[in-house]
């Protein structure tokens, strides 16, 4: 079987007050915090440069929809493209189209739970250059 899932790309979660929220984990935990939560750098078993997104929202986004959850993760994928064909075929809820950035690709699926799981191909790179322009 091919890989599908590599690692956790992220968690999200809806907040009163994500500023806020930021600020406390930065001041009491230590996190690394900026506009979008914090990222945490790590390395794969290869060797290579990867992150992993912790990013307090709005408790009004709609980002998450159709799930009505407080949270939603996102996995790192390997070939996005043929893993949503695959879990199509499989019978899994697909939510939206695939969307293309520079840092990636994103996909959208929902468990049985009415979870919305975001699934992502990395391109890391992009980030690690943004990391060191700071």
């Amino acid at each position: 079987m091919k890989k599908r899932v590599t690692g956790l790309g992220g968690f999200f979660f809806k907040a009163q007050d994500p500023d806020n929220v930021k600020r406390w984990y930065n001041e009491h935990l230590g996190l690394n915090t900026d506009q979008y939560g914090c990222t945490f750098w790590w390395k794969d078993k290869e060797g290579n440069d990867c992150s992993t997104q912790w990013s307090p929202m709005s408790e009004d986004t709609d980002y998450y929809k159709p799930s009505e959850k407080q949270f939603m993760m996102n996995f790192r994928v390997e070939n996005l493209e043929e893993l949503l064909k695959t879990l199509k075929e499989e019978g899994v809820q697909v939510v939206g189209e695939m969307e293309t950035y520079d840092y990636g690709k994103f996909g959208w699926i929902m468990d049985p739970e009415g979870n919305k799981i975001e699934l992502w191909e990395p391109v890391d790179k992009v980030f690690l250059d943004q990391k060191e322009e700071k």
